[in-house]
């Protein structure tokens, strides 16, 4: 039997499975990326052939780890160390010279022996002349007082050892020491000959940190200031050299230094100079810096849109773009993957017990949940992780030796995203208000259903948003309108205007001469999308029709002009807050209905129907009575003279795994 039908139980019971001890985790990091096969084979290329890649894709998909695998790839070449020595002729353009891997280390050790032995034989031969001075004035004082002149033996002695004292700051502030100081060079960037190629993670970095800069320096004249070389501090894209420079969020770099960026790929080289134009190290620019590196750029799809169009170009043209899987199938195989993944994510941690079968088959469901399909499996491993790791954290508390199912449960509660705990209270809040009822019946009002969050969250959160539809007759005959409240999006404000399509239709009334009134309640972020299209056609043709609604039922959908029910986002979330609210039967688009994965906390709660028309979700919204049987033979004659309305399945929660 294919696993997309088996049972996750049955699936760990085939396997064998009773420990994540027993699983194996890969050394190799490349080998610990989980569903991105594809994006997997262009970085082994792009490696080999030191390619540019863009990587898109949602967050905690396994961008910088592909990123980080990637030096392990990479061509052996040899590392380079890189020194900045003093330009004699010109102060403020530092040269720059490289060497291989630790051969800048003891060069630079060289040149500080030699600074040292030279400043030791110096200090030897100041305190030499130093104490010559102090020596024959104490001679000539020692004369002078046995001669019988104290007074002037004194000022002898005095003025002997002054004199000292002042040669000797005079010749310490010599030119020439400070020239020996001055003639050390710096290192820039050192490596060991048997390093691996560096990887540098660059996310967020400012300017100066990416680009290379040069120290202020306050004492920029008078004979104290430091020299011009030993401020200059090596960048990312310097210290990359010969690696990768990984940076996410690429979008948020400024167009200036996208710019630098795109002329460091091209030239392989980059001068190094200050950053502030008020500081003094905007006077020095440095020789070119290698910096000959493998960009490796990653964001959101939002990043494509505010990149430099010519950095963009640059990876286009010389390296790949991908974008990165956010689910795959759930075949035994990837099954398999999750199981590593848990495993993975104990090894890193270093801080939770292992997870037994059963806490196994709690995450492998919470991938199938979070996958939004049914079929699929997550591939948003971040917010996973973050599961187990609380799962194992609670295990510790408790000072068991394994994870189990009973923590992984617990987790799910203590680890709920914002949006799920600020729903929690908005619900709280409805009930003490009632703005919904959840029982008994009601005219032009619906429990309509929707998600908070971001539309790229694979976690959504449900929420039930009652609807509330009034009809009256129009002001100037002829010319009714829409009229809808909520803070409502573009989408939203779309899908209401198609909704007097289908209302029209199946009303078969001149909806001109009266005002719809449409209400959001509680929608105080406001309402996007269309998949509350079908809880609005249903409240404004039971206010049309005067036929109540069953307030003990929720719905969501979108709805076409054509009276279809479309699928929509969100639907596990969706149904999980009727559930919650306490309402006895959901209704969703028929398409949906295999996308249900609900957990153990809700199964066998709640009555899910699957509707693919209209007057289905009709048929089960409306409460039976002379009226409802009137309007739906009407529908029938409209729609289809010729067939009757079929009448939906009605499925149980308890067969949504």
């Amino acid at each position: 039997m294919d696993s997309n039908n088996d049972d996750v139980e049955e699936w760990i019971s085939k396997q064998g499975i009773k420990t994540t001890k027993e699983i194996e985790v890969p050394k190799l990091l490349f080998n610990q990326v989980i569903g991105q096969e594809h994006a997997g084979e262009v970085i082994q290329k792009a490696a080999m052939q030191k390619r540019h890649v863009l990587l898109i894709g949602e967050p905690g998909t396994g961008k910088s780890m592909l990123a980080q695998s990637m030096v392990d790839f990479l061509p052996k070449e040899d590392l380079e160390d890189v020194l900045c020595f003093p330009n004699p002729e010109d102060s403020n353009k530092p040269k720059i010279k490289t060497f291989p891997a630790g051969k800048g280390k003891e060069i630079l050790r060289q040149y500080q022996i030699k600074a040292e032995r030279e400043k030791k034989d110096r200090s030897k031969s100041l305190l030499f002349i130093v104490l010559s001075i102090i020596l024959l004035g104490a001679i000539l004082a020692i004369y002078l007082w046995v001669s019988g002149n104290t007074a002037v033996a004194i000022e002898v002695m005095f003025l002997a050892v002054i004199g000292a004292a002042f040669l000797y700051i005079i010749m310490a502030m010599n030119p020439a020491a400070r020239m020996e100081r001055a003639m050390v060079p710096k290192l820039l960037v050192g490596h060991n000959p048997n390093d691996k190629p560096p990887f540098i993670d660059s996310t967020g970095a400012h300017s100066g940190a990416l680009l290379g800069d040069v120290r202020h320096d306050p004492f920029q004249s008078g004979g104290l200031e430091t020299p011009a070389h030993e401020r200059v501090e090596a960048g990312n894209m310097q210290k990359a050299d010969k690696g990768v420079l990984f940076i996410d969020e690429i979008n948020l770099l400024r167009p200036e230094d996208q710019q630098a960026l795109l002329t460091a790929m091209q030239e392989k080289h980059f001068s190094i100079s200050g950053q502030s134009e008020r500081s003094a190290g905007a006077m020095v620019q440095t020789e070119p810096v290698p910096c000959d590196f493998v960009l490796v750029a990653a964001g959101n799809l939002d990043a494509i849109r505010n990149m430099h169009p010519a950095l963009r170009s640059r990876i286009r043209g010389y390296g790949y773009e991908v974008y990165m899987n956010d689910t795959m199938e759930d075949s035994d195989d990837n099954r398999k993957k999750i199981v590593q993944f848990i495993a993975q994510e104990i090894a890193k941690d270093k801080k939770i017990p292992p997870f037994d079968d059963g806490a196994i088959i709690e995450i492998l469901k919470e991938a199938q949940k979070r996958g939004g399909r049914k079929g699929r499996l997550t591939l948003r491993l971040r917010e996973l992780g973050g599961l187990v790791r609380v799962a194992g954290d609670i295990a510790v508390t408790n000072k068991q030796p394994i994870v189990t199912a009973d923590d992984v449960n617990q987790a799910r509660n203590l680890s709920k995203p914002v949006e799920q705990q600020i729903a929690d209270r908005a619900i709280e809040v409805k009930k003490l208000y009632k703005m919904f009822t959840g029982n008994g019946s009601a005219i032009g009002k619906v429990n309509g259903l929707a998600v908070m969050g971001s539309s790229d969250m694979s976690d959504f959160t449900g929420v039930v948003m009652p609807i509330v539809a009034e009809v009256t007759q129009a002001q100037h005959p002829h010319n009714g309108g829409v009229y809808a409240t909520g803070k409502l999006g573009e989408i939203a404000k779309e899908a209401v205007q198609n909704v007097s399509a289908v209302i029209k239709k199946l009303s078969g009334k001149n909806v001109s001469d009266v005002d719809i009134h449409i209400q959001f309640i509680g929608t105080y972020e406001g309402v996007e999308g269309d998949s509350a299209s079908v809880s609005i056609a249903t409240a404004v043709i039971s206010s049309l029709e005067s036929i109540p609604i069953d307030q003990t039922v929720a719905m969501t959908g979108s709805l076409s002009v054509r009276g279809d029910v479309l699928p929509v986002g969100g639907v596990t979330a969706k149904v999980e807050a009727a559930i919650d609210t306490g309402l006895a039967k959901v209704i969703v688009p028929a398409s949906n209905f295999n996308d249900i994965i609900l957990d153990e906390a809700h199964k066998g709660k709640i009555q899910i129907i699957g509707a693919s028309r209209i007057e289905e979700v009709l048929e089960n919204a409306l409460i039976m009575g002379p009226e409802k049987d009137k309007f739906l033979q009407k529908i029938k004659d409209i729609v289809n003279p010729a067939t009757d309305i079929k009448k939906p399945a009605q499925r149980r929660g308890t067969h949504v795994a």
